[in-house]
């Protein structure tokens, strides 16, 4: 696989800014002196460094890639790669940004995002303050010198406050399957660097895994005629029609005066999303020609409105789930003609491998008519495992051997905690978080914790994180920390820092809300039951954002569950 700091399309010596940010990284080590210290540059360190500037504070940015973007840098760049969260959610509540900015279409894929990030950079003139090709690799706190980071590349930076905004999905997972180092034929994974000019013309393709980057990727490969494509899984995703369309200028223009309005509307919801909310009614007590207009009206609106739409109760209640998962299989089962493949992509209610919602929901817009081509081919994992790679493909179980140009591991990310417990980051008696957490993650609202004074976290574990539009999340998650920030200054305090206590009563809160709700039925990336070895624990905060942030914001009166130094 590539190295994903060679990523094609982008210049790895970058380094945009002023002239001591330069002399930062050609002269040699330096101590780097700053009011906060920002660690990743993609929608959450952006955000953090622009709010830190206007309540008056020096910020300065460290990220490991060459240019900002985070996930849009580093991982989204396969075929097909595009954001689930629609138009106009999906952008930073920022006027000078988004008044100077045009979404062609509702769903942006990663060519255009990447585009506005570089038009973010520009509008707000971020690079002045962002050291790029700067991989942190120790973080430690000082009572008297506050935070100092050390990057790979050889910088050294000091500042009383650190923020962590290393994002969801940065450490990839690949499986370590046996014989994998004696296959001889392309191996990709979409979260490593994907080659600028990686063809599949006329290859035999192996792609693992059946989630949200496998039906992007499938839905590209799948429909070239000169190639062989074959999806191996345990388990489908329940996929949504995305609808995708154009969106006009002029219907941009139009609606820019009320951005602020509805970005706003967005952190009042449990999802970040200024759409229909969920129904309080019971589905099994709807009559039947009612429940099915309303799911009608969902499917047809598009994108994630039949997930987010629908009733309330289904993400409680055993039947209401399936009578939701029955009118999503036979919507799909429309489309999807191969009653081989209906097995495996859309199983009859009984046999449904886990329950609507509980696992993430992607979109797609011609996934299942992809699949129901000759040349796309599935393999059930749960019939007939993997034994081995041979040199020229994958050998199963039952001794079968399929041969392949490439394979393609779309297996995930060690997420939430992955990039976290990578970096060096110690506590103030010098303990890494990775042993801090290695039975168990402990945080503080998900933003702060315990043992490391003066740090938050953004895009984080024990928030709605996996379950909420990001940008709305982030922006919630920021602006409270740089209001916590803004008040301590205020006050003439030194440190903040978690008490154990209330970390202890926060996570609780959130096994006690989990346990209520069909999510612990299903193991996935959620839970950290992806990874082998990792804790399975519940990492996600369920009752949503509007409820969260009201949870967070209630802290600072008081500072509740925190010890303030002055």
């Amino acid at each position: 696989m590539g190295d994903a700091g060679d990523v094609a399309g982008h210049d790895p010596g970058r380094c945009s800014g002023d002239d001591n940010l330069a002399a930062a990284i050609t002269n040699g080590p330096h101590t780097i002196q700053a009011d906060a210290l920002v660690i990743g540059g993609g929608f959450s360190g952006i955000t953090a460094t622009h709010r830190l500037r206007k309540i008056g504070l020096q910020a300065k940015c460290f990220e490991s890639g060459a240019d900002f973007g985070g996930v849009w840098y580093w991982n989204s760049r396969y075929p097909g790669a595009r954001v689930d969260s629609e138009f106009p959610f999906y952008q930073l509540n920022i006027p000078e940004v988004y008044k100077t900015w045009h979404f062609s279409k509702r769903f942006p894929d990663h060519h255009e995002l990447r585009r506005y990030f570089a038009h973010i950079d520009k509008t707000l003139n971020l690079s002045k303050d962002t050291y790029f090709n700067a991989r942190v690799v120790d973080a430690t706190w000082d009572k008297d010198r506050g935070w100092t980071i050390r990057t790979q590349q050889g910088q050294v930076a000091s500042a009383k406050y650190l923020l962590v905004c290393t994002g969801l999905h940065h450490r990839t997972y690949t499986p370590e399957f046996p014989g994998l180092d004696s296959y001889k034929g392309e191996i990709l994974h979409p979260g490593v660097g994907w080659p600028k000019d990686w063809t599949s013309k006329g290859k035999r393709i192996g792609l693992i895994g059946a989630g949200a980057t496998s039906v992007q990727i499938t839905q590209e490969l799948g429909k070239e005629e000169d190639v062989d494509l074959t999806i191996f899984l345990r388990r489908p995703s329940y996929n949504l029609p995305m609808k995708q369309r154009d969106i006009p200028e002029e219907e941009q223009i139009y609606q820019k005066h009320m951005y602020g309005a509805i970005l706003n509307a967005c952190r009042k919801t449990p999802g970040g999303f200024a759409v229909t909310l969920a129904n309080p009614s019971k589905a099994t007590e709807i009559p039947q020609e009612d429940r099915e207009k309303h799911f009608e009206s969902l499917w047809d609106t598009g994108g994630l409105n039949y997930l987010i739409g629908n009733y309330a109760d289904t993400v409680f209640d055993p039947a209401s789930n399936r009578l939701v998962y029955d009118y999503w299989r036979r919507r799909v089962c429309q489309r999807l003609k191969d009653p081989e493949k209906q097995k495996m992509m859309a199983p009859a209610t009984a046999d449904m491998p886990f329950y609507f919602g509980t696992r993430r929901t992607p979109l797609e817009h011609d996934y299942y008519e992809v699949l129901d081509r000759p040349n796309v081919h599935l393999h059930d994992l749960n019939n007939v495992p993997v034994r081995s790679f041979s040199e020229h493909g994958i050998v199963m179980a039952d001794g079968r051997e399929f041969l392949f140009d490439a394979v393609i591991f779309a297996t995930g990310f060690d997420s939430f905690t992955g990039a976290l417990t990578r970096m060096g980051l110690k506590n103030k008696n010098g303990i890494d978080i990775k042993d801090l957490w290695s039975n168990g993650v402990h945080t503080y609202l998900g933003l702060t914790v315990s043992g490391f004074p003066n740090m938050f976290l953004s895009y984080s574990v024990h928030a709605p994180t996996a379950r909420a539009n990001g940008t709305t999340l982030i922006e919630a998650q920021i602006e409270t920390a740089v209001d916590m920030i803004a008040k301590l200054e205020s006050e003439g305090a030194t440190s903040i820092e978690a008490t154990p206590e209330a970390e202890e009563k926060w996570k609780a809160g959130i096994d006690k809300a989990n346990k209520a709700t069909l999510f612990p039925c299903t193991r996935s990336w959620w839970d950290g039951s992806n990874i082998p070895g990792k804790k399975v624990e519940n990492l996600a905060y369920v009752a949503g954002i509007a409820d969260y942030e009201a949870k967070c914001r209630a802290t600072l009166e008081g500072w509740k569950g925190f010890v303030v130094q002055k």
